[in-house]
């Protein structure tokens, strides 16, 4: 007898419909799960027979064979579980499948008998209510994932038998409850700016970064405060959107890396990866596409602190999302683009020892360790980051003044600002980092001497195009931040300043 269910699958940050179709006949008993199963899905198998004779239920010695459609899309992880086993007892009569067609189902089961919590449950219930199913039924602990959703009924089951009597319409379970937009302004954070002493000029070159989306490296000797600059970066950014909000969850949903019980994120992601980490983990990939840390940042911060301890090819590959916005993986058959809106912030030492150009210590490092340290950087990934700042290291005068500096919440109000500004002008939650060409020609004009600073600049430097339209941009949003309608030269000298600020 032939039964369909319906459940889904991951690639990328988007989840993809698949047909379960279950096929029972007498004969010698045997269990074939076919249309390209991993590892995971291939070994379901035992979980199922023992999930279904621990909770009570009898299968019938038969042929089973299990096609999970399309049959060209590689399937991963044992999410399958239930949607299988659901499919095999309405095969064997034990479920009315009537039922089978309004619901998504994903869950992986344990011995027992237990549903078990899945990753990428948000955007399986984003495609169930895209493609016009009356609801999910997924584990129970990943229902307050789904809560953010409206317009689509959600089952969370403990068990396969609470999703047998559900289906068989003998008990009903408590549906998730709908809620309207969330409450995304909750914000507890233990780090603050007022926490830092000193450091006036990198903390007014954060909030330059922060108000137009720039991406920040900090130049210093170890203990001058780059990374506490760093960790409070977050603190002084405007809450997400609710798209935004969703968006971010998402990604973070498919990683597996959503906390419990937690229905949106409410705080822009700030990841810190390791300087070991691989290309593809930085990235994302894979044989069947994850997103990689530049993905889980996704409108939010991602931070590399000791920039040249990172691998060349990591650091090469970060190119093509800080200038798209997003990361293209390719592969044989398929092309997929991650979400990756990113803040790039950056640290690194001067030198090897640390302490080159500085008055701390002397520097033991020869010219050429010291242009070997700062060529592991290559020179179009600098380009791509448009404020260079050195944070020098706090007088001791400072560090006991009493007197407390600004706090983030006074810093981030005035981004805040800042950015409404930006996103009046473009009728959009674009700031200027995004800004396009035509954009840039309409909203970047400058004056006569401006333009003289400028193309000085450029000539006495020999700065690319790039760096040209970056300086543009920085300097837009200086302007903005004094809520001037035009660029002043003004701006313009102090966005030149951050292009050089580091370098040593």
């Amino acid at each position: 007898m032939l039964a369909i269910s319906y459940s889904g699958t991951t690639i990328g940050v988007d989840a993809f419909l698949i047909k379960v179709e279950v096929d029972a006949v007498n004969g010698i008993p045997y269990f074939s799960i076919v249309g390209l199963p991993d590892a995971s899905v291939r070994e379901s198998k035992e979980r199922i027979i023992s999930a279904v004779r621990n909770s009570k239920y009898n299968l019938k010695s038969q042929r089973i064979t299990v096609n999970l459609a399309p049959a060209d899309l590689k399937k991963e992880g044992a999410l399958f579980d239930l949607p299988m086993t659901i499919g095999i007892m309405a095969s064997a009569g034990e479920i009315e499948q009537n039922m089978l067609a309004n619901y998504l189902i994903a869950g992986e089961l344990s011995l027992s008998g237990e549903v078990r919590q899945v990753k990428g449950a948000l955007p399986l219930a984003i495609l169930a209510k895209n493609q016009g199913f009356k609801g999910i039924i997924l584990p129970a602990k990943n229902k307050k994932e789904i809560s953010i959703l409206t317009g689509i009924e959600v089952v969370g089951v403990n068990n396969l038998a609470e999703a047998v009597n559900f289906l068989n319409g003998q008990e009903v379970l408590d549906l998730t409850e709908e809620i309207k937009e969330p409450d995304i302004k909750t914000r507890v954070d233990d780090a603050d700016l007022k926490d830092i002493k000193g450091q006036v000029f990198a903390k007014r070159a954060l909030e330059v970064a922060v108000s137009g989306g720039h991406n920040i490296l900090m130049v210093g000797p170890p203990g001058s405060g780059k990374t506490m600059l760093a960790r409070r970066i977050s603190t002084i950014m405007p809450e997400m959107s609710l798209d935004e909000a969703i968006e971010t969850t998402k990604v973070h949903s498919v990683a597996g890396i959503l906390p419990r019980n937690i229905a949106l994120l409410r705080q822009r992601p700030f990841r810190s990866p390791h300087h070991t980490v691989s290309d593809v983990a930085l990235v994302g990939g894979g044989s069947v596409p994850k997103p990689g840390e530049v993905s889980k940042a996704h409108n939010g911060v991602l931070f590399l602190d000791e920039l040249p301890e990172f691998g060349r090819n990591a650091l090469e590959v970060l190119r093509q999302p800080l200038e798209d916005g997003f990361v293209t993986i390719a592969r044989a058959k398929q092309t997929l683009d991650l979400p990756a809106q990113i803040m790039l912030v950056a640290a690194m030492n001067p030198c090897p020892c640390g302490y080159h150009s500085t008055l701390v210590k002397p520097c033991h490092c020869t010219p050429m360790q010291i242009s070997r340290y700062k060529g592991k950087i290559s020179g179009p990934l600098l380009d791509r980051i448009d404020i260079h700042v050195q944070v020098q290291q706090v007088a001791y005068e400072e560090l006991i003044d009493k007197q407390e500096s600004e706090p983030s919440a006074d810093v981030r109000a005035r981004v805040v600002q800042t950015r409404a500004i930006q996103n009046k002008r473009f009728q959009s939650d674009k700031i200027n980092n995004l800004m396009n060409s035509q954009e840039l020609k309409k909203y970047c004009a400058l004056d006569a001497q401006s333009n003289k600073i400028l193309k000085q600049a450029v000539d006495k430097f020999n700065l690319s195009a790039r760096s040209y339209t970056r300086i543009l941009k920085v300097s837009r949003t200086i302007a903005d931040m004094e809520f001037s309608e035009n660029i002043a030269s003004h701006h313009i000298l102090e966005a030149i300043q951050y292009r050089f600020m580091g370098d040593s």
